[in-house]
């Protein structure tokens, strides 16, 4: 595990989507830096990430998708003295980007990309056709009225446009399946690489210079997330991490996921542009990503380029108990006070 760093003076953080691997991985990390105090919010009080940090500093805040998502977090800022926020959820990401004026103006700065970067990246189809013609690219097509089954090769993989974690994707197998399915363009058809699947976690300076690129092999997948992985150096890997950040201008963090075609070429699948929940490996190959985005938050320069050394991981459960009282302890902000009781 890499040495505990320090940020220098003291500084209040808050980490949103408390009930995920991305917002714990964020924590762990973010615990071992000295003058660092965590608060952490989420939508659920039984968010197991709510309790890696004392009662008073947990939030339950509506969903970043609801009208007053940005007033419960802004308000919460200013009563807590929060300096830095790292939204880990893909419904605030675009929210707060648009909002990031409003954040700064009251000494909070999100740790985000810019609002422009995310709605390319949190539709995989804006995402493909910004990407086509300058990058490697499975074949892709949106499953709307035009769509015609037997132009295609089966299997193959049909995705939503927008969300994480494998959620609603299907490998189909027989054309029948299309008779049936919705033809609205929320859909996604993809060509079935035969290759290894790879994550690329990707560390960028506000200015889009890439900092590092931690490629690393998901082993075993549960829901979405790898629970077993490991970190590789591969060449075309990283080259093309570099092409995606340079293509679509990510800044701070981001995951690019690919996967190998018949001749062993990686091509670009998709683009989470926030940490991933497989952080905690990245860290312990070297490179602190939390971290050193605090660090680059509070007005530190970015550092140099930085390598790693690969390192595997797995991934087991671990047990918090509390009193059963502090699951109905979690104070709220009263503009989700409001929307509850309107």
């Amino acid at each position: 595990m890499p040495e505990p760093s320090a940020v220098g003076r003291p500084v209040r953080v808050l980490v949103t989507g408390a009930g995920g691997p991305s917002a714990v991985s964020i924590m762990k990390s973010l615990s071992r830096v000295d003058g660092v105090t965590l608060w952490a919010a989420d939508i659920d009080a039984n968010a197991a990430g709510l309790y890696l940090v004392p009662p008073a500093r947990r939030l339950l805040l509506p969903r970043g998708d609801a009208p007053g998502f940005i007033d419960a977090l802004l308000e919460w800022c200013r009563a807590e003295s929060i300096e830095v926020v790292f939204p880990t959820v893909d419904q605030e990401l675009l929210p707060l980007a648009l909002s990031r004026d409003a954040f700064l103006a009251t000494g909070v700065r999100p740790v985000l990309t810019d609002a422009a970067v995310l709605r390319d990246c949190l539709d995989k189809w804006r995402l493909y056709e910004a990407c086509r013609g300058r990058l490697p690219l499975p074949r892709t097509e949106l499953l709307d009225e035009s769509f015609r089954a037997m132009d295609w090769e089966l299997p193959v993989i049909v995705k939503p446009r927008t969300g994480s974690g494998s959620r609603d994707v299907t490998l189909v197998t027989d054309p029948a399946w299309f008779r049936a399915v919705d033809r609205g363009g929320s859909f996604l058809v993809q060509e079935l690489l035969p290759g290894e699947e790879h994550s690329l976690d990707v560390l960028s300076a506000p200015t889009g210079d890439v900092i590092a690129v931690v490629p690393r092999l998901r082993l075993k997948i549960d829901s979405g997330v790898a629970v077993a992985a490991r970190t590789l150096h591969d060449a075309d890997l990283d080259a093309l991490a570099r092409q995606v950040a340079a293509t679509i201008g990510l800044t701070w963090v981001s995951n690019v996921q690919s996967r190998r075609d018949a001749d062993g070429r990686p091509r670009l699948l998709e683009v989470n542009p926030r940490f991933p929940g497989t952080m905690p490996l990245t860290v312990a190959a070297g490179v602190d990503m939390p971290a050193i985005c605090l660090s680059m938050a509070l007005g530190a320069p970015a550092p140099a380029p930085m390598g790693f050394h690969d390192v595997a991981m797995v991934r087991y459960l671990e047990e918090r108990f509390i009193a059963p009282e502090e699951l109905t302890a979690v104070p709220t902000t009263p503009v989700l006070e409001l929307a509850r009781s309107g």
